[in-house]
C-alpha cells in the first residue's frame, strides 16, 4: 500500500530534514532526481543534446527545483531558456546555477520546445493559476519540438494550479481546467493527494516519486492509501488440501428483477469469479441466472436461500414493496452486506435506518456520484475523499465511492484509492459486476475496507483488460475477471 500525505505532513518533514542538512541540499537532490526524468524523456526524442527546454518559473521553491534541474541540461547541451513569471522574486541561487551553466531567461516561449518544465506553482499554491500563468498554461499544447511532435510536459511535484490535498482543480469562466495538464509529474519525498484521486490526478500524467530522504520524517497518519498489487496478492484467500465450497465461503446473491434480469446474471457473474466456493442467488431472475450460470443454487426469495457468508443487494432489484422486503431480508441476516443501485435508493427516505444502525455485521456500499447525492443530499463536491469518509462515518458503513479514482471509506476515517479505474468501465452493468466480485470476498472472510479495495482494483484491471477488443461491454468485463484473477496465482 503507497501512502499519500497532505501539504502540512510534508512541510512538517520538509522542514525536520532540512534542519539537518547544510542549506539547499533537499532542493539540490529534488532537482537532480528531475533532470534525469527530463533527460530520459529527451533521449526519446532525439536526445538531450541541442534539445530545446522551456522552464516555466514561478516565485518559490517549485521554481527553484526547476531552475536548478535546468542547469542539470543545460551543462548536458540542451538549450535551456527560463520564462520568470515574476522576476524579482525568481529563486536567485538557481537563476544563477542556470545562468552559469549556460541557460537564459526569455520574455515568451521560443519557437521550438521539446520539453516544457513546469514549475509555476507547487504545493503551496491556492485556488488555481493567475491570469498569466493561466495563459501559459493553455498554450502548451501549440508547442511542437525539432520532430514536430508536441513538446513534452513536466509537471515539479504537482501540476500548477491544482488543489493539492483534495485533487480538485479550478475552472474557468469557459469550462477548462485552471491548471497545467502534464504529461509526466516528479514529484518529491512522497505521495500528494492531487496526484491520485479527483480530476487533478488525470492532469498529473504518470507520477514518478524521487527519493529525497523525506521518508522516515513523515509521521502520523497518511490521508490515503493506494492500493497495489501486492496489497491484493497478499489478501486474496488461498486454498489448502481441506479446502472445500463451504470453507471457501458462501456468497447469497439478491439482484435483479423480470424487469432487470441482466442485472442478476452481470452481478452472479462477478460472484464467481471471486474467491468462493459456493453462490446462492435469490430473486425473480432465477431462470435467466440458471440458464447462464448452472452452478448456481437459485430460489426465489432470500428467506428461502439457505445459509451464506455474505449478501449482495440492489443490482436492478427495483424499488417497490417486493424489492423492499428482499432488502429487510437481507440487513437481517447477521453477515455482511454490499448494497448497490435500487438498494441505495430504498434507503433514502429512512425507513431503514433503524435497521442499519442495529446491524453488527459490516455494510459497504457502492454509490456512484448521482446515487451518493441522493444518499447525502449534496453532490462529493471538490473533495472526494472527505465526502467520502463523512457518509462512511455517518452511515457506519464503509463507502466504495465509484468513478475514474474510485475512493473507499471506512467509518474510522481511513481512505483508500484505487489506481486502476478508466473510462471503459463507464457502461452500463458494469458496476453490477463489482458488486459481485466485492460479494465474493467478503464471503471469502476480506475485511469490509481489504474486499472494496481488492474488488476496485481487480475490477478496473478486468476493465483495462477487455477494452484491448474495442468496445467495452459488461459481459466483456465478467469474462476478463479470469484471466486477470489466474496472475494472482
Amino acid at each position: 500500500m503507497r501512502q499519500v500525505w497532505r501539504v502540512a505532513d510534508v512541510r512538517t518533514a520538509e522542514a525536520g530534514l532540512m534542519a539537518t542538512l547544510p542549506a539547499g541540499t533537499l532542493m539540490k537532490r529534488a532537482a537532480a532526481g528531475l533532470a534525469r526524468r527530463c533527460a530520459l524523456l529527451l533521449a526519446e526524442r532525439g536526445g538531450v543534446y541541442a534539445a530545446r527546454v522551456l522552464l516555466l518559473v514561478g516565485s518559490g521553491d517549485n521554481g527553484g527545483d526547476a531552475l536548478y534541474a535546468g542547469a542539470h541540461l543545460a551543462r548536458r547541451g540542451a538549450a535551456v531558456s527560463a520564462l520568470l513569471l515574476t522576476p524579482g522574486r525568481a529563486h536567485a541561487e538557481g537563476l544563477a546555477a542556470l545562468r552559469a551553466a549556460g541557460g537564459r531567461t526569455v520574455d515568451r516561449p521560443p519557437g521550438t520546445v521539446d520539453l516544457v518544465l513546469d514549475g509555476i506553482v507547487g504545493i503551496g499554491g491556492r485556488g488555481g493559476l493567475r491570469d498569466t500563468a493561466d495563459q501559459l498554461a493553455a498554450s502548451l499544447v501549440r508547442h511542437r519540438g525539432r520532430d514536430g511532435a508536441p513538446a513534452a510536459v513536466v509537471a515539479v511535484d504537482v501540476p500548477s494550479g491544482v488543489a493539492v490535498d483534495t485533487g480538485h482543480v479550478p475552472l474557468t469562466a469557459s469550462g477548462r481546467p485552471s491548471a497545467v495538464r502534464a504529461d509526466v509529474t516528479v514529484t518529491f519525498g512522497g505521495l500528494k493527494p492531487a496526484l491520485v484521486v479527483g480530476p487533478a490526478a488525470v492532469l498529473a500524467g504518470e507520477v514518478e516519486l524521487v527519493d529525497i530522504g523525506l521518508e522516515p520524517w513523515l509521521r502520523g497518519s497518511p490521508a490515503l492509501g493506494v492500493t497495489e498489487w501486492s496489497d491484493v496478492a497478499d489478501w486474496w484467500p488461498r486454498l489448502g488440501p481441506a479446502s472445500e465450497k463451504y470453507t471457501r465461503g458462501v456468497v447469497g446473491v439478491a439482484t435483479g428483477s423480470a424487469t432487470y434480469p441482466g442485472a442478476a446474471v452481470l452481478s452472479v457473474a462477478g460472484a464467481l469469479a471471486g474467491p468462493t466456493g459456493l453462490v446462492r442467488y435469490a430473486g425473480s431472475a432465477r431462470a435467466d441466472v440458471l440458464r447462464r450460470h448452472p452452478s448456481v443454487i437459485a430460489t426465489g426469495r432470500v428467506a428461502d436461500a439457505g445459509r451464506v457468508q455474505a449478501w449482495v443487494c440492489g443490482s436492478g432489484l427495483g424499488t417497490g414493496e417486493e424489492a423492499a422486503r428482499e432488502l429487510r431480508a437481507v440487513l437481517a441476516a447477521p453477515v455482511p452486506v454490499v448494497l448497490d443501485a435500487d438498494a441505495l435508493t430504498l434507503l433514502v427516505d429512512g425507513s431503514l435506518a433503524d435497521r442499519l444502525r442495529r446491524r453488527d455485521a459490516p455494510i459497504v456500499v457502492t454509490p456512484h456520484d448521482r446515487e451518493f447525492t441522493r444518499l447525502c443530499g449534496e453532490e462529493p463536491g471538490a473533495d472526494r475523499v472527505g465526502a467520502t469518509l463523512r457518509l462512511a462515518a455517518w452511515m457506519n458503513a464503509v463507502v466504495l465511492l465509484k468513478g475514474d479514482r474510485t475512493v473507499i471509506g471506512t467509518p474510522d476515517g481511513r481512505a483508500y484509492v484505487n489506481p486502476t479505474g478508466t473510462s471503459a468501465l463507464a457502461t452500463g452493468g458494469t458496476g453490477d459486476v463489482l458488486a459481485g466480485l466485492l460479494g465474493a470476498l467478503l464471503a471469502a472472510g476480506l475485511p469490509p475496507e481489504r474486499a472494496a479495495a481488492a474488488a476496485a482494483y481487480l475490477h478496473g484491471l478486468a476493465g483495462r483488460e477487455a477494452a484491448r477488443g474495442g468496445p467495452v461491454t459488461a459481459p466483456d468485463v465478467a469474462d476478463a475477471l479470469r484471466p486477470v484473477l489466474a496472475r494472482l496465482r
